[in-house]
């Protein structure tokens, strides 16, 4: 009997040390509250740029929320985890990595928490409330806020609506308004991003990067950034250079909205 019972206050000592040891298995690695931001829209932001050796290896002081809810050194392809993404294959360098690099060096300090989960070829129509975009983003968004502060949104969405632009200012507003309402940060920072534009090759979206620009105009801490002089390599998709400065712009026009820069 005795020897029963000690075996039974082993194994009951074995499982809470098991249980311990998943809780904290599940706590970001960071030792400080993240700075987490949340990004989110088409084929740019999921990163259809090559991922060369310099942007291999972990991102110092930036972490990556995966699809249990749990906190990972970040290195790319930062949308791997995204719970709506393509193919694994076709995840690669995205503005994430310039935006965490460059928020890093206005703030050592500052750890960085990333929750990507873009899908490349959808339109805003696929980003409102109560579709499966909108709800997985607040799910994970939800399970990321448990580890920090929700500090801001990155948003580059534009390719797939640019034959109907006139439109498209006022479903962003939308759903910036829903996006703050439903996580409770009626001022939380957005920045959207301009998608490519050429004259003779990409005319189509002259209008639509109009109509992000006017972003700042018709809705309060929300700002844009430029695609003036970047370059593609397809006509569409970022290529290595322009994706990262695309996420240093990011990060200036984030540190302004949040007065640090």
């Amino acid at each position: 009997m005795r020897d029963n019972a000690s075996a039974i206050a082993v194994g009951f000592v074995i499982a809470l040390l098991s249980i311990a040891q998943t809780k904290a298995d599940s706590r970001p690695v960071s030792e400080k509250p993240l700075h987490i931001y949340l990004l989110i829209g088409q084929s740019n932001m999921a990163g259809r740029a090559q991922i060369e050796d310099e942007h291999a290896g972990m991102i110092e002081g930036c972490f990556l929320l995966g699809l249990q809810g749990e906190w990972e050194p970040a290195s790319n392809p930062l949308n791997r985890h995204s719970t709506i993404r393509k193919g694994i294959d076709m995840q690669r360098l995205n503005p994430g990595y310039g935006f965490a690099k460059a928020m890093r060096k206005a703030n050592s300090e500052v750890s960085v928490g990333l929750v990507v989960n873009a899908k490349g070829g959808s339109r805003i129509e696929e980003w409102e409330k109560g579709t499966h975009f909108y709800d997985e983003a607040l799910k994970r968004v939800r399970e990321g806020r448990k580890a920090g502060v929700l500090k801001g949104i990155l948003w580059h969405q534009g390719e797939d609506n640019s034959r109907k632009p006139y439109s498209y200012l006022e479903k962003l507003k939308g759903l910036i308004a829903d996006l703050r309402k439903d996580l409770g940060q009626e001022n939380l920072p957005i920045v959207a991003g301009q998608v490519f534009y050429h004259p003779e090759t990409k005319p189509l979206t002259k209008a639509i990067n109009k109509e992000i620009a006017r972003l700042p105009e018709v809705v309060p801490n929300t700002g844009y950034v430029s695609s003036e002089g970047l370059t593609t390599f397809d006509n569409t998709h970022f290529d290595v250079p322009s994706t990262v400065v695309l996420g240093e712009r990011y990060a200036e026009e984030m540190l302004k909205l949040q007065g640090e820069n």
